[in-house]
């Protein structure tokens, strides 16, 4: 090589050859370092349409070794057939406008239906609270529950009874035998008794108790207000 002998690097023929490769390649595999984007600009695709073609949901995600096609599939083709058809069989204006017209009268009937609805269920609701309302003035007062009641006192021993002074009389309806009752009177002061006996008021005065206790200890008033409840 003698100097200032000039060199050709590649022949015009040669460039036009490769140019004409790459333009008719109509696939490409994957090669380690490669992206989507420079694979779509050494084959002239546009990289929406490489994305396209490939149906690629993450064109950040290729792997290598990957087979992409560098021009439209029976695939690719077919889908967009499809999404042109979606496209022109879509409602046209007059129809929609008849739907949005029938909406106030399809909004008018759940309305009806709603109301009925809630005033059946409100009629419902009186009726169960009428019920329970009835059957309480029946049932056992249950633990937990209190009540205003009125007291009278008796003493056993005197009677000639061997009851004790640990008790108190009740109707059995409200309060039945064995039932532990805390009494408290007006002035804060707490007895507690244990239903063990019913007295000739017990049918007549059910919103009453007759307390055992010494006749020494029987306050004068004879009978007191007291709120009862039930502890066991």
């Amino acid at each position: 090589m003698l100097t200032g002998q000039k060199l050709q690097l590649a022949s015009a023929a040669a460039s036009a050859a490769s140019s004409a490769a790459t333009t008719n390649v109509t696939s490409y595999t994957v090669q380690s370092g490669d992206t989507l984007s420079a694979i779509a600009a050494k084959f002239n695709v546009t990289l929406a349409n490489l994305i396209s073609y490939n149906n690629i949901s993450n064109p950040n995600l290729i792997t290598v070794g990957q087979q992409l096609s560098l021009v439209p599939t029976a695939t690719s083709a077919a889908s967009s057939a499809a999404s042109s058809a979606a496209t022109s069989a879509a409602p046209s204006s007059a129809a929609s406008s008849v739907a949005s017209s029938a909406a106030p009268a399809s909004s008018a009937a759940t309305t009806a239906t709603s109301t009925a609805a809630s005033s059946a269920a409100a009629t419902t609701t009186t009726t169960t609270s009428t019920t329970t309302t009835n059957s309480s003035s029946t049932t056992t007062t249950t633990s937990g529950s209190a009540r205003t009641m009125k007291l009278s006192f008796y003493d056993p021993a005197v009677l000639g009874s061997d009851l004790g002074y640990g008790g108190v009389a009740a109707n059995l309806s409200v309060y039945p035998k064995g039932t532990q009752l805390k009494i408290t009177l007006s002035n804060g002061t707490v007895w507690y008794r244990t239903v063990n006996d019913t007295g000739s008021f017990a049918y007549s005065n059910p919103n009453q108790l007759d307390v055992a206790m010494p006749s020494s200890q029987i306050p004068s008033a004879g009978i007191l207000t007291a709120t009862v409840e039930v502890v066991g």
